[in-house]
C-alpha cells in the first residue's frame, strides 16, 4: 500500500493460516482477484436476483447485480476520494478493497433469492438458521476452496474481512433472528476484525460498527437493486403505469410520496427507462459525503473516523423506490410462486439428504456428489456437523442445480444422468 497512509498494517494483515503470494499486486487487489477467480462467484450468474435465473436473457442475475454493485462502488470511492477535504492522494480509500467487498457481497446467497435464505433459515434452525451475509463470511474463510478433500478460505486481509461484515452480532446475542446475524462459530473472525477492540461492544451496537468500506457496499447495494430493480420490473410487465396508479390509490401518498410517484409514472411514459435510471445512479453517487467518526476501533483504523453520510432527499427516493419494488414486485403472485416453488424444492432435496445421511445409521443412498459425501461420512454420528455440510451443500447449488437434483430425486419421467451436478 505504497503511498497510501489512509492503511496500516492492521488493515492488511491476513487472516492466519493461508497462503498469499507476493507480487505485484497490492493485498486488496489479490482478495479481489481471488473473489472473481473463484468457482462460488461464478455461480452467482445462475442464482435468482428478483426473476428465476434462466426465465429471459435481459433480467439481472446475483452475478450482473454484482458487477454492477462494484462499479458503483468503485465511482463512489472516485467521487469521495477527489471531493472530500478529508482526502488526497496519499490519504485515499482504497478502490480494490471496495470493490473486492462489493463483488463478494452476495456470495453466501443461496438459490431462489431471499426466499431461499428464508428456507434455510427455517431447515437449519436447530443448528443457529442461516443468513446470506454469514455464509458469505463462511466462504471467504473456511470453504472457499477445495483441494485433496480438504475445504479452505482465502486468508483474506483484515480490511477485506471487516467489509463483508455487514452485520456483527451472533445468532445467539441477538436472540434467534430470522436474518442480520453471524453464526455463533463466527465470533473468532469478529474478534479478528475488531482485535483489540471488540470486548467493548456487544449485542445489538455490534451491527451498527460497520468500516467505511462496508458502509460503501451497502449503499452500492442498495443503489443498484433499487434502481435496477424498477428497470427489470418495468420491462417484465410487473410495473405498468394501471397497476402503479391502482397501488397509490391503495396505499394513499403523502405529501412526499405524491411527487416522487408523479416523477416514477412520467418516466415510464418517457419510454427512457435505461437512460434515466442510469443518470440517476450518478445521483446516488454524488449524494455521498463523509463524517468524522467516533467509535473503540479509531485508534487501529482509519476505516473506523469517517462514517459514509447520504443526502436525506436521496435516501427518500431511494426508500420509496423500495416499497414500489416490495409491494409490486417481490409481493406480486407470478415472484410469491416461485418461491413457494423454491421453498418446496430445497426442503424436499434436505428431506432426501437427511434420510440418505443423517437420519439413519447406516447409509441409504448415495445422492450427494462425491465430496460432500465424504464430508457427511467424516462427520457421521455428529448430527450437527452432518446439518452444517448439508447447509454449506444446499447454499452452494445454483437455481438450475436444484430444479434439476430435485427431478431427479421426484420426477419418474426425468432420467438424465449426464449433467455435470
Amino acid at each position: 500500500m505504497t503511498g497510501n497512509a489512509f492503511y496500516k498494517e492492521f488493515d492488511l494483515e491476513p487472516l492466519p493460516g493461508g497462503n498469499r503470494p507476493s507480487d505485484y499486486r497490492t493485498p486488496f487487489q489479490i482478495d479481489r482477484d481471488r473473489i472473481i477467480h473463484s468457482a462460488a462467484f461464478r455461480k452467482l450468474q445462475s442464482k435468482t436476483q428478483v426473476y428465476l435465473s434462466g426465465e429471459y436473457d435481459f433480467y439481472r442475475t446475483r452475478l450482473t447485480h454484482s458487477i454492477e454493485v462494484a462499479q458503483i462502488g468503485r465511482s463512489i470511492c472516485a467521487f469521495l476520494n477527489g471531493s472530500s477535504e478529508q482526502l488526497n492522494s496519499e490519504f485515499h480509500i482504497d478502490s480494490d478493497l471496495v470493490e473486492a467487498c462489493c463483488l463478494s457481497h452476495d456470495l453466501g446467497h443461496p438459490p431462489f433469492g431471499h426466499g431461499g435464505e428464508r428456507t434455510l433459515h427455517r431447515l437449519f434452525s436447530n443448528i443457529g438458521g442461516f443468513e446470506g451475509n454469514a455464509q458469505t463470511l463462511r466462504l471467504i474463510t473456511d470453504t472457499l476452496y477445495h483441494s485433496g478433500g480438504r475445504r479452505s478460505g482465502m486468508s483474506p486481509t483484515r480490511a477485506f474481512l471487516d467489509g463483508v461484515l455487514k452485520y456483527k452480532a451472533t445468532h445467539s446475542e441477538k436472540g434467534s433472528p430470522r436474518n442480520h446475524f453471524i453464526y455463533d462459530f463466527q465470533k473468532a473472525y469478529r474478534d479478528f476484525a475488531h482485535e483489540g477492540a471488540s470486548g467493548s461492544q456487544c449485542g445489538e451496537s455490534l451491527n451498527q460498527l460497520t468500516s467505511l468500506e462496508c458502509q460503501i457496499m451497502d449503499w452500492a447495494d442498495d443503489t443498484a437493486y433499487c434502481l435496477n430493480d424498477l428497470v427489470d420490473g418495468v420491462r417484465a410487465g410487473f410495473l405498468t403505469i394501471e397497476r402503479l396508479e391502482r397501488w397509490a390509490a391503495r396505499e394513499g401518498l403523502d405529501a412526499v410520496t405524491e411527487p416522487l410517484f408523479t416523477a416514477l409514472i412520467d418516466e415510464i411514459r418517457k419510454d427512457k427507462l435505461e437512460a434515466i435510471f442510469g443518470a440517476k445512479i450518478g445521483l446516488f453517487i454524488k449524494a455521498c459525503r463523509l463524517a468524522p467518526r467516533d467509535n473503540a476501533l479509531v485508534v487501529q483504523s482509519n476505516r473506523y473516523a469517517f462514517a459514509l453520510k447520504v443526502d436525506g432527499e436521496v435516501k427518500q427516493l431511494a426508500g420509496f423506490y423500495k416499497r414500489v419494488a416490495l409491494d409490486l414486485i417481490f409481493r406480486s403472485a407470478p415472484l410469491q410462486q416461485m418461491d413457494f416453488k423454491g421453498d418446496r424444492i430445497l426442503e424436499e432435496i434436505f428431506q432426501a439428504i437427511a434420510e440418505c445421511y443423517i437420519n439413519t445409521s447406516g447409509q441409504r443412498s448415495r445422492i450427494l456428489p462425491e465430496q460432500p459425501a465424504a464430508w457427511m461420512q467424516e462427520a457421521e454420528g455428529n448430527r450437527s456437523e452432518q446439518q452444517l455440510v448439508a447447509r454449506d451443500y444446499l447454499a452452494s447449488l445454483s437455481d438450475g442445480q436444484a430444479m434439476r437434483i430435485h427431478k431427479r430425486l421426484y420426477d419418474p419421467e426425468y432420467a438424465s444422468i449426464i449433467d455435470l451436478d
